[in-house]
């Protein structure tokens, strides 16, 4: 699936299944919320945190899922195609950081 497509399913469903968008003030609060889902989870497994009984069973890809539905939601509200963002995104980065973590002493 490409993410144009992935967008556009996410389109369809919520007009079908989820009625309408939620404004984007609220995808924005959800979209927080869902992060910090995933942070605790990534918290528990790559940190120092332990799992609580109640965050056992939570699966990181379906959290990174989470994250990723809220953020296309918020792409089809405000007319952001995200292939051509993503894409637009990587020719700034190639420019900007062209040579910067290959000189970064931090990293070697």
């Amino acid at each position: 699936m490409t993410i144009e497509e992935a967008q556009a399913q996410v389109d369809d469903w919520i007009k079908t299944v989820g009625v309408r968008y939620f404004n984007e003030l609220t995808n924005m609060a959800i979209l927080t919320e869902e992060v910090g889902e995933l942070a605790r989870i990534m918290a528990r497994k790559y940190g120092e945190q332990s799992f609580k009984e109640s965050d056992k069973d939570k699966d990181l890809g379906d959290e990174m899922a989470d994250v990723l539905w809220v953020l296309m939601c918020l792409a089809n509200q405000t007319g952001v195609d995200l292939t051509k963002a993503l894409e637009k995104n990587f020719e700034k980065k190639n420019i900007r950081d062209k040579d910067r973590h290959r000189n970064n002493d931090k990293l070697k």
